[in-house]
This record gives structure tokens, sequence and C-alpha cells, in this order.
């Protein structure tokens, strides 16, 4: 909802200009997603997965997932544009709510 609000936001502001990236405002790491979904469930977290799985399955795609990228919408923020979702838990618990 967050990806397509900013999309709509972008689009019906004129002052909104240039690159706007679309990503969380509050990143975080695969354990904390990994934590975070176990709670949401009510569920264990999942174990790590093995690193030479992952490079098994993702090729040369695996290294952002092992090593990470930090991209912040720091041009998203200063736009003004507001998230429904700002944090992962809030994500999460809308994503899942019909589970």
């Amino acid at each position: 909802e967050d990806v397509v609000d900013l999309i709509l936001y972008a689009l019906q502001n004129s002052q909104v200009e240039g690159v706007l990236n679309a990503t969380a405002p509050n990143p975080v790491r695969m354990n904390e997603l990994c934590q975070t979904l176990g709670e949401v469930l009510n569920r264990p977290s999942w174990l790590p997965v093995p690193s030479f799985a992952l490079e098994l399955l993702l090729g040369d795609g695996a290294k952002v997932v092992l090593e990470g990228q930090k991209v912040l919408p720091k041009q998203t923020l200063a736009s003004g544009f507001q998230y429904q979702y700002p944090t992962l838990k809030l994500a999460l618990e809308e994503i899942l709510a019909g589970n």
C-alpha cells in the first residue's frame, strides 16, 4: 500500500521531483525480519539459512541477501510523504491480518 500511495503522491504533487526510493524508512537485517515475523505469527523465529545454500539458490543475487544494502528513502521523507507502515512489525501485521 505504501508503494502505491507513494506513486500517487508523486503524481499528484508537482513539487516532487527526482528519484524517490520506495524503501521502508526503517530498514532491518534478516535476523530482525525473521524475529519480527515470528512475533507476528506467534511462532518461533526461523533458523538461519546457511550462506552456501543461499549462494546455490540465488547465485550472484545472494550477495545482496548476505551482505545487505542500506537504501534509505531520504528524498521520499523530505518530500513530506507519510508511510502507513513505517515499521516492519506494522507492515507484517497488516499483510498477515487475513491469516
